[in-house]
């Protein structure tokens, strides 16, 4: 997810994706099974391989993409399981053919669409990407200049956890999440250690313990996020996003900028004639529209199939638009 620099999460490989019940709450996402569902004989699109990344949102932008293409134009879709680095590499070398939610990574773009011409830019999402820090609804209600940075030191000793050495506790999510973080802790001057949480699941159970029981919490989180119709979380107001002011990530003293997100596909995918390449650059929605979808997924323990086909028939003037 999402940034200039690499903001996000990158990424390694991951076989299992969990964002359900037994993490969250809610219902369960298992992307381990790459389901290779077949809407007739494929024989006019042909295989759809489309990356999948850690976060419920890029799995509702990957399936209603997914589903339209196979219930409309025949393809043969299935779902790879990669973090964002490594669905990059795949698009290269061909075992991938597109990712449906880029959120920057200045670095891969130089590499993979500017100088090696193996990936191309396939147009917006229609999705508004925001990266920042949050605290629960309670602690800027009892604390309320808590979101200012400027007094963040003065609560320092109120986050303090077994695992941030005697600091306060800066929670991050997936490891493959490419962060400012532990830059913006030192830039800034902050007293606090950046933890890395696990999950985006392991997020949000963070988040409804600490507003349950009244514990302190700040955390990365990010928007578009279904959660958020669930929790009014409260954003931590950063030094102000100036263009440049993340150019080096070791210097990085600002706030995250706001993504416009975007689509990838390969180049050797974009010269296939598939009819997928044009539902992929056709296709775009709202915040409002993944976060429907999301929260099907992870709170009405819908299938992520499931929870697209009812959206695609809930909306078919949008995704006729996608297929003319």
């Amino acid at each position: 997810m999402p940034r200039g620099i690499l903001r996000l999460p990158l990424v390694a490989g991951l076989t299992t994706l969990a964002l359900g019940l037994a993490a969250c709450g809610g219902g369960n996402i298992d992307q381990s099974s790459s389901t290779g569902a077949s809407g007739g004989s494929g024989a006019k699109c042909g295989d759809l391989r489309i990356a999948v990344n850690p976060w419920t949102g890029y799995v509702s932008n990957a399936h209603v993409i997914g589903y339209v293409a196979k219930t409309k134009l025949g393809c043969n879709v299935t779902y790879p399981d990669v973090k964002e680095e490594v669905g990059w590499q795949g698009m290269a070398s061909g075992s991938i053919d597109t990712i449906v939610e880029n959120w920057g990574h200045a670095d891969l773009v130089k590499k993979y669409i500017d100088e090696q011409k193996a990936v191309i830019d396939a147009g917006p999402s229609g999705n508004q990407g925001i990266i920042g820090w949050y605290v629960p609804p309670w602690m800027a209600e009892k604390y309320p200049d808590i979101t200012n940075w400027e007094n963040l030191n003065k609560y320092a000793e109120m986050f303090k956890t077994s695992e941030s050495g005697g600091k306060g506790q800066l929670l991050d999510g997936d490891p493959s999440y490419v962060t400012n973080d532990e830059a913006l802790v030192a830039n800034l001057k902050l007293n606090y250690k950046v933890v890395t949480g696990g999950s985006e699941a392991a997020l949000i159970t963070s988040f409804r313990q600490a507003e349950k029981n009244k514990t302190p919490l700040l955390a990365y989180f990010y928007d578009p996020q279904w959660f958020f119709s669930e929790m009014k979380l409260v954003k931590v107001d950063l030094p102000k996003y100036t263009d440049g002011c993340d150019a080096d990530a070791k210097k990085v003293a600002c706030d995250y900028p706001p993504y416009t997100l975007n689509k990838l596909i390969s180049t050797k995918f974009a010269d296939s004639k598939s009819p997928a390449v044009d539902l992929i650059k056709k296709f775009t929605w709202t915040n409002d529209d993944q976060n429907a979808v999301s929260e099907m997924i992870a709170n009405q323990n819908m299938s992520p199939e499931d929870a697209a086909k009812k959206w695609v028939e809930a909306n078919p003037d949008k995704v006729n638009a996608w297929l003319s």
